[in-house]
C-alpha cells in the first residue's frame, strides 16, 4: 500500500504538465507555457509562440492568464516571468481551490510538483 501512495505523488519532469493538469486544473497549453517559461526563465509571447508553434496572441492569452492564476508576473505588457516554483504552484493550487469550493490544505503532489521544477527554475537563473 505504501508503494501505491507513493506513486500517487511522486512527480518526474517528464510527467510534471500532466500532474499540473490534474492537479490544479490547467489546461494542457497553460501547463505547457508554464513548464517553459519555469525551466527556460523570461519569454516573451513572441517566444512562446515559437517555442510551442501556437499563435502570438494564443501565447500572450495563455501567459495573462497563468499571470490571473499567480504563475507568473508580467515583466512588460509581452514578457512574462514564472515565479519560483514554491511560489507558483502554491498559489495556482490557492486559487484554484477557491475557484472549486476546495479547502486549502497541504497537498504532497502540489508540494512534489514545485520541487521537480525549482532545480532547472535555478538553473536558467544562474547561468
Amino acid at each position: 500500500m505504501a508503494k501505491l501512495v507513493l506513486a500517487l505523488v511522486s512527480v518526474s519532469l517528464g510527467d510534471v504538465e500532466e500532474k499540473l493538469v490534474l492537479e490544479l486544473k490547467l489546461t494542457p497549453m497553460q501547463a505547457k507555457v508554464f513548464v517553459l517559461v519555469a525551466k527556460n526563465g523570461k519569454k516573451t509571447s513572441d517566444d512562446i509562440a515559437q517555442s510551442l508553434g501556437i499563435s502570438n496572441t494564443q501565447a500572450l492569452e495563455i501567459a495573462k492568464s497563468l499571470v490571473d492564476l499567480g504563475g507568473f508576473i508580467d515583466i512588460t505588457k509581452t514578457e512574462f516571468e514564472s515565479m519560483h516554483p514554491r511560489f507558483a504552484v502554491v498559489n495556482m493550487y490557492r486559487r484554484m481551490c477557491l475557484r472549486e469550493n476546495i479547502p486549502f490544505k497541504k497537498n504532497l503532489l502540489v508540494d512534489n510538483i514545485s520541487i521537480v521544477l525549482e532545480k532547472p527554475y535555478d538553473d536558467a537563473r544562474t547561468k
